[in-house]
């Protein structure tokens, strides 16, 4: 593949500009012709999770099931029957390839999918899914052409992010917010949906929010300014049960919501109060601690709660 490794040029310079002139749009057209409410690749009705024309962020601290999430998305946008719905909402599928940018520990990432699909679905999977593995071939935000080079290499509409901490470097730098929103901005207006994976900051012990807030991402501001919905998962690695926020909305908020990865089957799962045994089955048992804290969302449950579970 042929990429184009040129830094950005500084912003007064027109090195970039179009041969062909500029692509304007009419005021009426841009005003007038665009849906009340966004068009949802995730999701249904008012209830947006990840809109067309817009990238969505998946956010948390280690361990909480981000990929998995965008592993599903990955197989609903390729077309996979099995995958067509996650946490309860359509994931509408793609005209063309997926490309999935497995650039952190590429080798888990093979082994979670491959807990998802089967033999079955290799001649799906030849078609729709094509994948990067590694490092890209040089930091995203310095050359924030190059995401769309490799959408367009790969005949992809798609394309997952997994994750920004390989994509890019400095990421507490505003140069890199913005450098990283130019090239997802770049790839969007060439016609491809983006999901991108992140990282929250950590917390000290016993300074966890209640309910996450977008503060918590960890990086400029640009990497979440950039974004048309951004979903939150909290918790600890390993609990049976995660939090899902959702904390910056294209419409209506969604959530929050209890979720349940099943690793072995590699699918996610609303959780209700009623699936105790559903989360024992996961979790091959679970002691009156581990229920009491799913039960009362703690992570020290009381002796009365304890009791209560």
């Amino acid at each position: 593949m042929d990429v184009d490794l040129t830094p950005r040029p500084d912003a007064e310079g027109l090195e970039d500009a179009p041969a062909e002139g500029f692509a304007f749009a009419t005021g009426g057209s841009f005003v007038l012709d665009a849906p009340a409410v966004p068009r949802a690749i995730w999701g249904a009705g008012d209830d947006v999770l990840w809109p067309d024309g817009e990238a969505l962020m998946v956010a948390s601290l280690q361990g909480l099931g981000k990929s998995t999430l965008a592993q599903q998305l990955a197989l609903g946008r390729a077309g996979i029957p099995e995958f067509a719905t996650l946490l309860g909402y359509p994931v509408r599928p793609g005209a063309r390839r997926v490309l999935y940018l497995a650039m952190d520990r590429p080798r888990q990432i093979q082994r979670s999918l491959r807990r998802m699909v089967g033999e079955a679905h290799r001649a799906e999977l030849d078609a729709r899914l094509i994948v990067w593995t590694g490092p890209p071939p040089a930091d995203l935000a310095r050359h924030p052409r190059l995401l769309t080079q490799m959408c367009e290499a790969a005949d992809a509409d798609t394309c997952i992010v997994d994750s920004l901490k390989d994509a890019a470097m400095k990421l507490t730098d505003d140069e890199t917010g913005a450098g990283w929103n130019w090239a997802r901005q770049h790839a969007i207006r060439a016609g491809v949906e983006l999901a991108e994976l992140h990282h929250n900051r950590k917390t000290l012990a016993g300074t966890r929010a209640e309910r996450p807030t977008i503060d918590e991402v960890y990086g400029s501001t640009w990497l979440t300014s950039g974004c048309g919905s951004v979903v939150l998962l909290s918790g600890a690695p390993g609990d049976p049960v995660v939090g899902l926020h959702h904390v910056k909305q294209p419409a209506a908020e969604v959530g929050p919501l209890k979720v349940i990865h099943d690793h072995d089957a590699g699918r996610s799962t609303v959780w209700h109060a009623a699936d105790l045994v559903e989360v024992a089955r996961i979790r091959g048992g679970l002691s009156a601690v581990d229920a009491a804290a799913v039960l009362f969302e703690t992570e020290k449950p009381s002796a009365a709660e304890k009791e209560k579970a």
